[in-house]
């Protein structure tokens, strides 16, 4: 896991449609980075969903929401066709940019260990320094007075850092 004021590790990756997006070109901007497993699964569509319904509210605050995995641009443009997804999603085939970030390690399943991507999220900072950070992401959680998800907490938090 990344620490808070870390400079965030630069990367340079493919969004959906084949260009290439790099961080230093949101300097001046809050981002949300958020890593995910797999396209058109059911935890990871309710994160992309969430994070697009939010989306007005991220803009509103200048912040730009950025969805990372290990699957293709072809899988990403599906997906966010499939969805109706108005956030960017980034290809990160090599895992290069997942490992930077922490967002890549072991992992149990039923008892059995793999390596596989660790659902995290970070707000960037303008200066591109680390803000804030969540390390196994429940998209998620169920309480007493209701469901949480998560695109509200990175919200919330990201408005108490612009405070």
């Amino acid at each position: 896991m990344l620490e808070i004021g870390q400079a965030a590790p630069q990367f340079c990756l493919p969004n959906q449609d084949d260009v290439g997006m790099c961080l230093k070109a949101f300097k001046g901007k809050w981002i949300v980075l958020y890593f995910y497993p797999k396209d058109n699964t059911p935890g990871c569509t309710n994160e992309a969903c969430d994070f697009t319904e939010a989306m007005p509210v991220f803009s509103d605050m200048d912040a730009v929401i950025l969805g990372v995995s290990p699957d293709s641009t072809k899988s990403h443009r599906s997906f966010i066709e499939k969805k109706d997804l108005g956030i960017t999603l980034l290809s990160d085939t090599d895992k290069s940019v997942h490992k930077a970030y922490a967002a890549w390690g072991k992992k149990m399943n039923y008892g059995k260990e793999y390596e596989g991507v660790i659902r995290t999220t970070y707000i960037i900072a303008p200066d591109q320094t680390v803000a804030a950070a969540w390390n196994n992401v429940k998209v998620r959680v169920k309480r007493k007075d209701g469901e949480v998800k998560h695109a509200d907490v990175v919200r919330e938090k990201l408005v108490e850092l612009q405070g």
